[in-house]
């Protein structure tokens, strides 16, 4: 067969071209939307390709875009001399042989940001938003004969979306990097704090029905965790995530700023303050925390350097431990109830019952806010809590309350996407019993006290440091 053929292209109507009864290729509604969206950017730049008796050899997906679009005829090509067994094996081979291709990824990403740059709707290229957010955060060398403009990553650390994933690649090495420039947050919390005792696997969740089986009654994973330590896995504390901390800092204070924190905890948040030349006063209730948040910084830091400042104390009482004190930014995680116990004081709002927490939660938020400066941003990273019933208790909506309340305005929300963990072995269980989801993320939740056009100039441009951690190597 002579591989070069005469061909001419012809319209014919949509309503003649059948279908092969046995295509292997799938097409869901979304890719004909795409295939639609670009016919409607492009025009119809692709014939159809037909053999002698209207019967679809290759085109099936634009077919069915052009029967949305409601177009009447589309640009076809006749194929006659084609065997039954070849137009079977020509219908496979041409969707698989351009799957068979692969992409330069630099230069794909390359294209993609300047087409971004452009202000091209990248929708229309056929790439999911996880595939494109990939892309475009790739760290790319143009070529030295073009100038483009830097990719969203290469100017905010990541791109400012919505959806902020701590599971890819640049965040994970990040990670790494500030872990390994001696943040140790769980020090001081090994011994008082309890957190999520019901993360466990499979097994546990069996020992703990056979407890209940043997004493007659539910009982509490604390108190099966004192009957049967043994069956604990998962019995760890928090930490929090240094990347987070880092990027806050960077797209919401001003550098050289003051960082309010009423809920410190551990180290994290000031570590990262001073690292990135922000000036941090964190309050924590516990002064074993306290402590070893202060011996672990002296500890590995150079004295010249920005010390962070902790204070003990009640947060209802921030305040008094930040008198005088004139926030640029106001940045924590606070307690999320009683889902991570920290102590047996009475004073901790970790050990009180949800209505008592709340009405304390709000007069710390009202405070903090009063010493905010005026134009300037605040940020809580939260996450939702179930009530003993099940049902969540609206920690996230309460959060954003209090702040309404004090005088900020809700300005930004970004879904954290942490690591599934364990919770891949118990999301089953949990979702076969109760129909609860496995939940892998958290609400980072950004006000603005003011204007925030006024907030944003007062924190001036982004400034992502790459050699943030090789300075500290050569040290």
């Amino acid at each position: 067969m002579d591989s070069v053929r005469d061909l001419s292209v012809r319209l014919r109507s949509v309503s003649e071209l059948i279908p092969h009864a046995r295509n292997s290729r799938t097409h869901t509604d979304a890719q004909i939307a795409q295939i639609a969206a670009s016919i409607r950017e492009f025009g119809w730049t692709n014939p159809v390709l037909v053999d002698g008796a209207s019967g679809i050899i290759a085109g099936h997906g634009r077919v069915l875009a052009a029967r949305t679009l409601k177009l009447a005829e589309v640009p076809c090509i006749e194929i006659r001399d084609l065997t039954p067994a070849q137009k079977r094996a020509y219908i496979i081979a041409d969707n698989k042989l351009a799957e068979n291709a692969g992409w330069d990824k630099e230069l794909l990403a390359l294209e993609l940001g300047e087409l971004q740059a452009d202000g091209f709707e990248l929708d229309l290229l056929g790439f999911d938003d996880l595939e494109l957010g990939e892309l475009i955060d790739l760290d790319v060398e143009p070529p030295a004969s073009s100038e483009p403009p830097p990719s969203l990553a290469d100017r905010f650390g990541i791109a400012p979306f919505s959806v902020l994933d701590a599971r890819r690649g640049w965040w994970v090495e990040r990670k790494r990097a500030w872990l390994a420039s001696g943040i140790a947050s769980e020090a001081g919390r090994a011994e008082a704090l309890t957190f999520s005792l019901s993360a466990q696997p499979p097994h546990a969740y069996k020992a703990k029905e056979r407890h209940e089986a043997a004493v007659g009654r539910a009982v509490s994973w604390k108190e099966f965790a004192e009957a049967h330590p043994e069956s604990i896995v998962s019995n760890g504390t928090s930490v929090f995530d240094p990347v987070l901390c880092e990027l806050a800092y960077r797209w919401f204070c001003p550098a050289a700023g003051q960082v309010l924190d009423p809920f410190a905890g551990g180290s994290v948040r000031g570590w990262v303050a001073a690292k990135t030349g922000r000036r941090y006063l964190g309050c924590d209730l516990r002064a074993e925390q306290v402590e070893a948040n202060r011996a672990q910084w002296s500890a590995t830091n150079p004295d010249d350097a920005i010390a962070p400042a902790w204070v003990c104390g009640d947060s209802r009482e921030i305040d008094h431990h930040a008198q005088g004190v004139e926030a640029d930014m106001i940045f924590s995680c606070p307690p999320y109830a009683d889902l991570e116990v920290y102590s047996d004081n009475p004073a901790d709002l970790s050990s009180m019952g949800y209505a008592e927490f709340v009405e304390a939660y709000r007069e710390i938020i009202r405070k903090s806010v009063a010493a905010l400066k005026p134009d300037r941003f605040a940020c809580f990273v939260v996450g939702e809590v179930r009530g003993k019933g099940g049902p969540y208790l609206n920690f996230v909506g309460d959060t954003v309350q209090a702040f309404i309340d004090a005088g900020a305005s809700y300005y930004n929300e970004a879904i954290l996407v942490t690591n599934i963990g364990s919770l891949a072995i118990r999301a089953a269980d949990g979702f076969t019993k109760s129909r609860k989801l496995g939940k892998t993320h958290q609400n980072v939740l950004v006000f603005v006290k003011g204007d925030p056009k006024a907030a944003t100039a007062a924190c001036g441009p982004v400034e992502i440091d790459p050699a943030l951690f090789e300075a500290e190597a050569v040290d």
